[in-house]
C-alpha cells in the first residue's frame, strides 16, 4: 500500500497556480475599474467572457444589439478589450521580475501554472 499523494500537486505547484490565479483576477479587475471609470461596465460586463479564450461564439449581434453598436463595433470592442488585458497583465507581471526581458518568461510560467 502506496502513502504517495493521489495527485502531482506538490505545495509549490499550488502555491504557483494561486498566484496566478490572483495575479489574473487583478489584472480583471482593474480593467473592470477602468470600464466603470469610463462609464462601460455593461460593455465590460457583455465582453468580459472573450478574455478566457474559451471556445465558446459570443452572440456578437445581441451584444451589439444591447449596447446600440454595430456588430462590428462590439467585435473591436472586445479585441480592444483583449488588447488592453494584455497590457494590464504585461504591466503586472513586470512589476514582479528584475528586468523587463523576464516578462514574457513569467508570463508563460504563469500560464504554465495554469495548465494552460
Amino acid at each position: 500500500m502506496s502513502l504517495e499523494p493521489a495527485h502531482t500537486n506538490t505545495p509549490e505547484r499550488e502555491f504557483e497556480r494561486q498566484w496566478a490565479l490572483t495575479l489574473l483576477d487583478v489584472v480583471v479587475r482593474r480593467l473592470q475599474d477602468e470600464f466603470a471609470t469610463a462609464d462601460k461596465s455593461r460593455q465590460f460586463e457583455l465582453l468580459k467572457e472573450t478574455l478566457t479564450g474559451s471556445r465558446t461564439e459570443l452572440d456578437y449581434s445581441a451584444i451589439a444589439a444591447e449596447l446600440q453598436m454595430t456588430e462590428e463595433a462590439s467585435r473591436q470592442a472586445a479585441h480592444r478589450l483583449r488588447k488592453r488585458y494584455r497590457e494590464l497583465l504585461r504591466a503586472e507581471v513586470a512589476a514582479t521580475v528584475e528586468c523587463d526581458n523576464e516578462v514574457e518568461d513569467e508570463i508563460g510560467r504563469l500560464f504554465e501554472a495554469l495548465g494552460a
